[in-house]
């Protein structure tokens, strides 16, 4: 089981929507996928078509991570009602801002690394929607990943933040998990006749090198109706839907490239 923790330290920039994306590729290749929705918001948990009951949530696994729990707080998306496959949600909550907080304790930073040891023979890819920040909810999430994937937009101030990102994954690697790798930078909502986007893509990938991943997404309108539809990306109709899901597919074979070589 490989985990990659979906990241920004900047809101606004299509993390969730990208994390999405990831999971269709993931669903359409047959992988056996859970979502982690980390971000408060819980807006991964609306996009994959879950109907929040009585289930359990993130919440509450982080309060306890029994595998009772933890079980209990995962579903199946409403993506495999019609395709058969697997990919499943542990539900996110409003209710796991209380840890979302700067100090952590040691058993505490290891919490989603320990929930997912409870299902690790169950799944072959872990995608965690990181909320927007540097606070608790993302070291935990990070501590339990193999990799971090982050996402950015061609502006300055994202830019700035895309190198804040790699500076906090370096110092949790350096501290806490040996094992995490930074995987790179998707670059999002691309504008190709925008001069200004043009100009922060070479800067990235002058600061960065090959850790800017390729392709960047273009922004397209499509990728909204299907996340409004709470539909993957690989089964809407239409070209803009196909190319997309092609970019999102070729991105999930270049981080699974990455983190076998690492491994």
């Amino acid at each position: 089981m490989r985990v990659v923790s979906v990241s920004s330290l900047k809101g606004g920039v299509g993390k969730t929507t990208v994390t999405l994306g990831l999971a269709s590729a993931a669903f359409a290749k047959g992988l056996r996928t859970l979502v982690i929705d980390v971000d408060p918001q819980s807006d991964a948990s609306t996009g994959m078509d879950v109907v929040v009951g009585n289930h359990l949530s993130l919440a509450h696994v982080l309060q306890n991570p029994r595998p009772q729990q933890v079980r209990q707080a995962i579903v199946s998306s409403g993506w495999t009602k019609n395709h058969s496959g697997q990919v499943d949600l542990l539900l996110g909550s409003p209710a796991s801002m209380q840890f979302d907080t700067p100090l952590l304790t040691k058993r505490e930073i290891w919490r989603i690394e320990e929930a997912l040891a409870a299902v690790e023979s169950e799944y072959d890819i872990v995608l965690i929607d990181c909320p927007p920040s540097l606070n608790g909810l993302t070291r935990m999430a990070w501590t339990a990943s193999d990799g971090v994937v982050v996402i950015t937009e061609p502006s300055l101030f994202s830019v700035a933040a895309t190198q804040r990102a790699f500076r906090a994954v370096e110092e949790l690697r350096r501290v806490v998990s040996p094992r995490l790798q930074p995987l790179g930078v998707i670059v999002n909502r691309v504008r190709p006749q925008s001069v200004e986007h043009q100009f922060r893509i070479d800067e990235m990938r002058q600061m960065f090198g090959s850790a800017v991943l390729e392709p960047a997404m273009t922004e397209r309108v499509v990728l909204q109706q299907a996340q409004g539809s709470a539909t993957p990306i690989h089964l809407w109709p239409g070209e803009s839907a196909e190319e997309a899901a092609r970019t999102f597919s070729t991105l999930l074979q270049r981080i699974q490239s990455d983190l076998s070589a690492a491994a």
